[in-house]
């Protein structure tokens, strides 16, 4: 599917939205920010503005798209009856938002029936957004994004992340611990959705992580996959919460077997 009227109007909907919150976000942070809530851990933290940007971007998917379905980090979720469904992550890399870095986005993604077909992550401190449509390419603004040719493995520079509970984090440890040595390096953002981003860029070689919602992947994923990577989870697998790969081809597959390897998939 390359750009048609049905994508262009989720498109000009889903850039609107982002643009939206990621104002609110940027402007709107209170100094005094605080975590309203935990979700897995006391790590796992929602704050006032995670649930003010959604609340924001529900409310402007329901004005343009009534009939649309939904599913929201902070609790949103309407079946819809139009076929396309909104997934969104209204401010994905809370934890850096909480404490004043600069790695956070909105992501918003519309899937028709079943599968991502436009995906938008704004990212404000960055001044960039980040958009694909299935088919039509990658694109930061006017430019179109090309991910890196694979590297030889041992020169690929490798992003990830880490889960809110404890023993989920000590098996991630392990699994970095034993990776490093075998690769150029390895790089920890806080925030998925920018990490596929800066592999499509061109700005990591490959991510992986385990533990992701959909929220966090569905337009990351496509916005990599648009600038020329491979996504997928386990061998013969799409990515999911059990483990998501992104990376040109040519380095997914080593990248892939390595992580089935060391048992990057289980806790």
């Amino acid at each position: 599917m390359t750009d048609t009227p049905l994508t262009d109007e989720l498109l000009a909907v889903a850039l609107q939205a982002a643009e939206r919150a990621g104002t609110l976000l940027q402007q709107g942070r209170p100094a005094d920010l605080g975590v309203a809530a935990t979700k897995s851990s006391a790590v796992d933290v929602v704050t006032e503005m995670d649930i003010a940007a959604e609340k924001l971007i529900t409310g402007f998917l329901a004005e343009h798209r009534p009939h649309d379905g939904l599913l929201g980090e902070e609790g949103a979720s309407t079946p819809g009856t139009s076929g396309v469904r909104w997934v969104v992550d209204p401010l994905d890399g809370t934890v850096n938002y909480l404490y004043g870095l600069p790695s956070w986005a909105v992501s918003i993604a519309a899937e028709l029936d079943g599968e991502a077909v436009v995906g938008v992550v704004a990212a404000p401190l960055r001044g960039e957004t980040y958009h694909a449509v299935r088919g039509g390419g990658a694109w930061l603004g006017e430019r179109r994004l090309r991910c890196r040719p694979a590297p030889p493995f041992g020169q690929a520079l490798i992003a990830t992340g880490f889960g809110y509970l404890t023993a989920r984090r000590a098996a991630q440890a392990e699994v970095v611990r034993a990776l490093l040595p075998e690769v150029r390096d390895i790089r920890r953002a806080g925030a998925a959705a920018i990490d596929l981003c800066d592999v499509a860029c061109g700005r990591l070689d490959g991510y992986y992580e385990r533990g992701l919602n959909p929220w966090d992947l569905a337009a990351g994923a496509l916005i990599a996959r648009e600038a020329g990577a491979l996504t997928g989870g386990r061998p013969g697998e799409p990515a999911s919460g059990e483990l998501a790969v992104a990376a040109p081809q040519g380095l997914f597959e080593p990248l892939q077997a390595r992580l089935e390897a060391l048992g990057a998939w289980h806790d």
